[in-house]
C-alpha cells in the first residue's frame, strides 16, 4: 500500500513530504541513519587524532542532519557512500577550500589555518550559513576523492626504504600509486629525526619530521633516488596555486604541524620534479619495468581502502607480475603503510610492510600513526 507521509527531513534525504511505501521509507531512513553514524565515527577519529575542532564540528553536523538542518540538502544523494570514501572529510575539505580561498570571510574568522579561532557556537552558525549560501559548490566538491597527500606518512615510507636489505641498497627507482600530488615522492628531500638520534635528509629542508622514528634504532644509508614518478586517478599539480589550495583544504585547520609540513612540501615540489600520471593503480603498475643496477620500489600509503575489490585484485596481480621478473641484478620491492591486521584475531593497526624480490621475503617493519608520525619500528 502506498501512503502519504510527512517525514523528518533527515529520514529521507531532506524530503519533508513523500509518497512512499512503508518499506521504502524504512529503508531510506536506515540509510540516512547509517550515514549520520559514519559522520559521528569520523568525529571520534578526529578527536583521537588531535583535531578537537573537527571532532566538535562533525558532531554538530550529525545533530543537524537528524534535525533537518542545512546539512541535509548538501548531503542528499550520499546516503549510500561507503565508509572508506570519507564523506565527512570530503564535506569538511570542501568548506575548508572556501575558507582558504577567501570566499567566506564570515567563517574564516573561526579557522586557525587562516589565523582565526574556533568557537563552537559562533563558528557553527557561520558554518551553517556557508552550507546554505554555497550549497551547490560544496556538492560539486563532494564528488571528488579526498586528496590529503599527508606528508607525515613519509616517516613510515622513508623509514621502510632505509630498512631495505643490504643486497638491495642500490640506486632507487621510486614509483607511487595513489600518489595524489606526488609530494611523498620527494621524501628524500625531507629531514627526519628519531628518538635514538638517527637523522636523515637535508638539515635545511623546509619539511622537518621531528621524532619521526621510535623503537628499534634505524641506521640510515645514502639513498640515491634516480627516478621518481606516480599515478593517481585524480592527480593534482602541487606547483600550481589551485593544486596547493586543494591539498591545503584537506588538512585539518587546527593541526598546525601538518599545515607547516604541507607548506614546506609544496615549496620542495616547485624545485624537484616528480610527474604524477592520471592512471589507476593496476594500469600504472603494469606499465613499470625493472632495471638492472637499481632497485625498483613501488610504495603507497592509506589509499588501498579507496580501491574496489576488482581494483585491488588487479593491482595485486600486477605486483605479482613484477615480482616474477625480479632478479638479483634487477630487484623489486613493495612498501606500504596501510591499515590491516597481522592475523584475523589481531587488532587493526597501521602497518608498515615491506616485501622484496627475488627472495620474496615479507616483513612487518612496524606501525605508524594514521598521519605517519611516529613510525615505531620492531
Amino acid at each position: 500500500m502506498t501512503m502519504q507521509k510527512r517525514l523528518r527531513p533527515s529520514s529521507y534525504g531532506g524530503e519533508c513530504f513523500a509518497t512512499k511505501s512503508d518499506a521504502d521509507i524504512g529503508a531510506a531512513y536506515g540509510r540516512w541513519v547509517r550515514m549520520t553514524e559514519l559522520i559521528r565515527e569520523q568525529a571520534r577519529a578526529c578527536d583521537e587524532l588531535g583535531s578537537p575542532m573537527y571532532g566538535e564540528l562533525l558532531r554538530l553536523v550529525a545533530e543537524d542532519n537528524e534535525l533537518g538542518g542545512q546539512s541535509v540538502p548538501v548531503l542528499r544523494g550520499h546516503e549510500d557512500d561507503p565508509g572508506p570514501s570519507a564523506l565527512a572529510l570530503r564535506l569538511l575539505g570542501s568548506v575548508h577550500r572556501l575558507v582558504l580561498s577567501g570566499a567566506v570571510p564570515e567563517l574564516a574568522a573561526f579557522y586557525p589555518s587562516v589565523g582565526g579561532e574556533w568557537d563552537p557556537v559562533l563558528g557553527w552558525d557561520a558554518f551553517q550559513q556557508v552550507l546554505e549560501s554555497h550549497r551547490e559548490e560544496i556538492r560539486v566538491w563532494l564528488e571528488r576523492h579526498p586528496q590529503t597527500n599527508e606528508v607525515g606518512r613519509a616517516a613510515a615510507l622513508m623509514g621502510g626504504l632505509l630498512r631495505l636489505p643490504a643486497a638491495l641498497r642500490l640506486p632507487v627507482r621510486l614509483f607511487e600509486f595513489g600518489a595524489s600530488a606526488g609530494l611523498n615522492l620527494r621524501a628524500d628531500h625531507f629531514h627526519y629525526s628519531g628518538t635514538d638520534g638517527a637523522r636523515f635528509g637535508p638539515e635545511d629542508s623546509p619539511v622537518r619530521l621531528d621524532r619521526a622514528w621510535l623503537g628499534v634504532p634505524l641506521t640510515p644509508w645514502p639513498v640515491q633516488i634516480v627516478e621518481r614518478a606516480g599515478a593517481d586517478i585524480e592527480p593534482l599539480d602541487p606547483t600550481t596555486p589551485d593544486g596547493g589550495l586543494t591539498l591545503m583544504s584537506y588538512v585539518w585547520p587546527d593541526m598546525a604541524d601538518r599545515l607547516a609540513r604541507l607548506r614546506g612540501a609544496l615549496e620542495i615540489a616547485r624545485e624537484v620534479p616528480a610527474p604524477v600520471r592520471r592512471q589507476d593503480a593496476a594500469a600504472f603498475l603494469r606499465g613499470l619495468v625493472l632495471a638492472e643496477g637499481a632497485v625498483t620500489v613501488a610504495w603507497h600509503s592509506i589509499m588501498w581502502q579507496y580501491l574496489s575489490a576488482e581494483g585491488k585484485a588487479a593491482a595485486e596481480q600486477a605486483i605479482a607480475a613484477l615480482a616474477a621478473l625480479a632478479t638479483a641484478a634487477a630487484p623489486f620491492a613493495h612498501l606500504s603503510l596501510e591499515p590491516g591486521r597481522r592475523s584475523p584475531d589481531s587488532p587493526r593497526e597501521f602497518l608498515v610492510v615491506l616485501q622484496v624480490w627475488p627472495s620474496g621475503e615479507r616483513r612487518v617493519l612496524g606501525t605508524a600513526a594514521p598521519h605517519g608520525i611516529p613510525a615505531v619500528w620492531e
